[in-house]
């Protein structure tokens, strides 16, 4: 006979979870539509409104342009929301709002949703490291980096950051000197 299964306190935090959450686990079609004008509504005025800017003022036409960058990186987080179809509910209509969207971020939707999907299915796998990592050592490849007969000298450390790049140490810019008329 068998001994009946207790169901531990992570199991039922985890049931808890899940019961809260659940009404986030679908789309709601008429938000994510909402979310989509006011992103991509003001996003096009203050795109034109620079555009128009540039023949008025040079400067005031970038500063508008980087306002207008909080836009573009929601219309990137909609884009991500359409490859995990969580948009709404058709995964076709999400593909084709992913492929618009990309469009404007720049992104390849069909590619970032491929390596995207990927990196979800290897994450914190240190066997499977590649796509969208970001670089992590095991203890053995950290000392194994950290060995003199690994290190040429003069060569920069392979993972920290270092002050010598290809070409050598850094200098400091010069500036140009000013003539006096």
């Amino acid at each position: 006979m068998t001994e009946p299964t207790k169901t531990t306190q992570a199991q039922r935090d985890a049931s808890e979870w899940r019961r809260l959450l659940a009404q986030y686990s679908t789309p709601h079609t008429a938000r994510s539509l909402f979310e989509l004008f006011v992103t991509v509504a003001p996003f096009v005025a203050i795109w034109a409104v620079a555009w128009w800017m540039l023949s008025v003022s040079t400067e005031l036409a970038p500063i508008l342009a980087l306002g207008n960058a909080a836009f573009l990186v929601h219309l990137f987080m909609i884009q991500h929301d359409c490859g995990h179809g969580s948009l709404v509910r058709s995964r076709r209509a999400c593909d084709w709002m992913g492929r618009a969207s990309g469009l404007v971020t720049l992104t390849p939707y069909d590619v970032w949703r491929k390596n995207h999907s990927i990196q979800h299915a290897t994450t914190g796998n240190l066997d499977r490291r590649g796509i969208g990592d970001l670089p992590t050592l095991t203890v053995q490849e950290y000392r194994e980096y950290r060995r003199p007969a690994c290190s040429s000298p003069g060569q920069p450390h392979p993972v920290l950051p270092s002050s010598r790049g290809p070409s050598g140490p850094r200098r400091p810019r010069q500036r140009p000197a000013s003539h006096s008329p």
